[in-house]
């Protein structure tokens, strides 16, 4: 039976096959499946970053509405960091720190919050063009939780059953976790953001998935990073210059969507050759890579858009 993530799969093997600008290693993926420590337990969420002790409904409200505006890394060298913080855990610790002192934000209040408030709880400028891309999608999410779970976030993961693609198909289609892009007549549903979404409230105990290993790696612009320097992807020499000169790559271009569609499928070659792995494990084994000095050196890929 087909789904959205099959669909996916298939499109962005169907990409990789084709692309122009990014090349898969499929020759080094057995080799490669060594250095990641995939044994090893995956990586808790930050206690200083994310909200880890509450009631279902609280824990399912915090990820939901991170999730929601988990994306902006092309604006990320332009934001406010906490020391030594980077652009996702500044937001993240805008988030928990909000939770912790005043409670979840309510449906109602998510479908009527404003650019100068989201910006006030992340210590942010009202003004940054952020902000309001983050208070529309977080009107969206209010507005769906509201009117279609009865203002009940963890509904939201009842309603999907026991299914995590269930859960990405209804994310999907919401404005605050759309993320399709289009690569030569090809729909390519990559949805991040609602996969992200789906796999942190099964980790944080909010719901029981039976299909967790349908989710797909996190298309973004890290794990891509992490692979192309691992030897995993390789660029083309003007895509690479252009990158490492901290140009924009414009979302929806050719070049950024086979980096993005590349990156997924090479986990997926990763993930056929190791009996039980989880490309949603390997992907926060890859992110957390990219984190250390290594990765963080090397200018990566950036787009403003609201897909990651």
């Amino acid at each position: 039976m087909s789904d959205v993530l099959t669909e996916l799969r298939s499109a962005c093997a169907q990409v990789a096959g084709q692309a122009e600008h990014v090349r898969i290693e499929p020759e080094r993926t057995s080799a490669y499946i060594g250095t990641l420590p995939l044994d090893a337990h995956i990586p808790e969420p930050d206690p200083d970053a994310h909200l880890t002790t509450g009631t279902r409904e609280d824990l399912a409200a915090f990820w939901l509405t991170l999730d929601a505006i988990n994306f902006g890394s092309g604006w990320f060298p332009t934001l406010r960091k906490h020391e030594g913080r980077s652009g996702y855990f500044t937001i993240a610790t805008g988030i928990r720190d909000r939770f912790v002192n005043h409670g979840p934000w309510s449906a109602a209040e998510l479908s009527e919050i404003d650019h100068g408030e989201i910006a006030g709880a992340l210590g942010q400028d009202p003004d940054h063009e952020l902000m309001e891309l983050f208070a529309r999608s977080l009107n969206d999410l209010g507005r769906h939780v509201a009117g279609d779970h009865g203002g009940h976030f963890a509904a939201i993961a009842d309603d999907a059953g026991s299914s995590a693609v269930a859960l990405v198909d209804r994310l999907a289609g919401w404005d605050s976790f759309a993320d399709t892009s289009t690569y030569d007549g090809l729909t390519v549903p990559f949805l991040k953001r609602a996969q992200i979404a789906t796999a942190n409230l099964a980790r944080a105990g909010v719901a029981a998935f039976h299909d967790l290993d349908r989710l797909t790696m996190f298309a973004d612009n890290l794990v891509p990073h992490v692979l192309r320097l691992d030897g995993l992807l390789d660029y083309d020499p003007a895509l690479l210059e252009r990158i490492e000169r901290e140009e924009l790559i414009a979302h929806d271009s050719p070049e950024e969507i086979e980096i993005r569609a590349c990156a997924l499928h090479a986990v997926e070659l990763i993930v056929a050759q190791r009996a039980g792995a989880l490309a949603a494990d390997i992907d926060s084994v890859l992110w957390n890579r990219g984190r250390e000095p290594r990765y963080k050196a090397s200018p990566r890929h950036r787009s403003r858009c609201t897909a990651y």
